[in-house]
């Protein structure tokens, strides 16, 4: 849950980009670029500050970077105008370490073969808060007001401050230890060797920056798309509700993991994300099958996302947080251009726009991943 509500703070904007762009007096184009900088500025905060995982006790960073997110939640809450707005969202996700420096924190204290199945609980939290973000804030919004989000944010993130500390109590094996870690220069200089010998992380990464642009893209889109078509904003926190039914199948998607192959396991679902897609031209002015198409994309989508951290946390455990600073990077550099590309392409293209969007990222999402069990089956 510590994962969910860290993780959710970046999120809320989707379905409240209709009331936020309204009071602010901005385009969809333009209102786009909240979530866009966001997810880069994460990417640019996950390069520059995850690897300090492998040097500096994660309690300690986890604690300071939770407080971080705090103080830029507290920004957009106050924020005046959009200039204010767009810059406090930047540096929020630039912070949100939290969610990437926990998994890394768990899979070291659990047996190797139990990995695929941890993962998926784990990600199952940061799923359960990226689309739990979008049920409460578009309920809050269409309530209370936009703004009223961004508080119950505050208040999470105030919480967490407290109880995180407590949470990670130190254990025996975070004592220092007799080796020296390396240092951040070294750690930062360490990156590239490592994506030379180990491809599959990159390669990872590549195909979640897709998945997951395909995801953000997605739900700009329906944030638009719906409130200009006689529904409000409650009404894509509704939608989020039913995408959340991936969350109960996480663990089970990393035991399947765990026993089948990660490579084939993310091709499959791969083919579960294209036939949601498939789906969508139709979908524009039809709200059932707008659910299940959400419902295939998700299951899809974040099923992918669990195979993909499942072969990346069973290599080289004593670098395990440099190898989610690859994936991670990668992955938000994507889903943030992602984010601006939705919006702009449903502002100009329509429903019709951003269907062809999402079927040439689902396509590549196919291709790479078939490239993917090509590159596992070689290291077998």
């Amino acid at each position: 849950m510590s994962a969910a509500a860290v993780i959710a703070n970046g999120y809320y904007i989707h379905p409240l980009v209709t009331p936020v762009a309204e009071e602010f007096g901005v385009s969809g184009a333009m209102i786009g670029l909240v979530p866009a900088l966001n997810q880069i500025a994460l990417a640019l905060g996950i390069l520059l500050l995850l690897p300090l995982g492998d040097r500096i006790n994660n309690r300690k960073l986890i604690t300071i970077f939770v407080g971080g997110q705090f103080l830029a939640m507290l920004a957009m809450a106050l924020s005046g105008n959009f200039p204010i707005f767009l810059v406090a969202s930047s540096l929020l996700g630039f912070v949100t370490i939290a969610p990437y420096l926990l998994p890394a924190y768990v899979t070291q204290r659990v047996d190797p073969a139990r990995i695929g199945h941890v993962t998926g609980i784990m990600t199952a939290g940061v799923t359960f808060g990226i689309l739990g973000s979008r049920v409460g804030a578009g309920l809050l919004g269409h309530y209370f007001g936009w703004r009223s989000a961004y508080w119950v944010g505050v208040a999470c993130m105030a919480l967490l401050v407290i109880l995180l500390p407590a949470i990670m109590e130190r254990k025996q094996d975070e004592k220092p230890s007799s080796v020296e870690p390396p240092r951040y220069g070294a750690l930062l200089r360490s990156l590239w060797p490592i994506m030379k010998s180990l491809p599959e992380v990159p390669l990872g990464g590549l195909i979640q920056a897709l998945s997951f642009g395909l995801f953000l893209a997605l739900w700009m889109a329906i944030g638009l798309h719906l409130p200009r078509n006689g529904y409000g904003v409650d009404t894509v926190g509704y939608l989020a509700i039913i995408a959340i039914v991936n969350v109960l199948g996480s663990p089970y998607v990393g035991r399947f993991a765990d026993h089948l192959g990660a490579e084939r396991t993310r091709v499959y679902f791969c083919v579960m994300q294209l036939i949601g897609v498939c789906l969508l031209p139709f979908a524009g002015d039809n709200l059932w099958l707008l659910v299940i198409a959400i419902i295939f994309n998700s299951i899809g989508g974040a099923s992918v996302d669990i195979c993909s951290r499942t072969i990346l946390f069973s290599r080289a455990p004593e670098i395990r947080t440099r190898l989610m600073t690859i994936y991670i990077v990668i992955m938000f550099v994507g889903g943030g251009l992602s984010s601006w590309l939705g919006a702009a392409t449903y502002e100009f293209g329509g429903w019709t726009g951003i269907s062809v969007m999402a079927a040439v990222y689902a396509l590549t999402i196919m291709a790479l991943s078939l490239l993917g069990l090509r590159v596992g089956r070689s290291r077998a």
